[in-house]
């Protein structure tokens, strides 16, 4: 089982709770355990957020989000058009700065987070956990129907 939805959003903040809510929707409806879900909403928010402020304000960004049931892991990756990314910060910094928390922030509740950057052209931040469920959630049930054909291909069991 492999699924993936990908949006492209205006470089608006008003955007980003709608990118949170549609995120938590898939999360809700494949069965992801509460604590998981709530740590990649706050991750994706704030790679959102980072796009929003430190992109090119002419352009939109988009993200992807792939869920591939082999390692039951989220990777969503936030992509924008702009300057690129300043020097990666190693510690918090003080609790009365308003900025500057928004990697460390996804660092801790992510279990991988990764940047890609072109500078003057592009910045994208990947960001990955693996997924704990619900008791009763669907996705696990979707992927034990799923089964290695003898070739290697994937198939659907009967």
């Amino acid at each position: 089982m492999n699924i993936e939805f990908s949006l492209v959003m205006p470089r608006d903040p008003m955007g980003i709770p709608m990118v949170r809510r549609m995120v938590r929707s898939l999360l809700r409806a494949l069965g992801v355990a509460e604590e998981c879900a709530s740590d990649i909403l706050i991750a994706t928010s704030e790679a959102c957020t980072n796009a929003v402020r430190h992109g090119d304000p002419a352009t939109r960004y988009e993200v992807t989000a792939r869920i591939h049931d082999e390692r039951c892991e989220l990777h969503v990756a936030v992509e924008d058009r702009g300057p690129g990314l300043p020097a990666l910060p190693r510690r918090q910094p003080p609790a009365d700065v308003e900025n500057g928390r928004g990697m460390l922030i996804m660092r801790t509740v992510m279990d991988d987070v990764s940047y890609e950057v072109a500078p003057g052209r592009s910045t994208a931040v990947r960001l990955s956990k693996r997924l704990a469920w619900e008791k009763d959630a669907l996705a696990p049930h979707l992927a034990r129907l799923c089964c290695r054909c003898r070739d290697g291909e994937r198939c659907a069991a009967v």
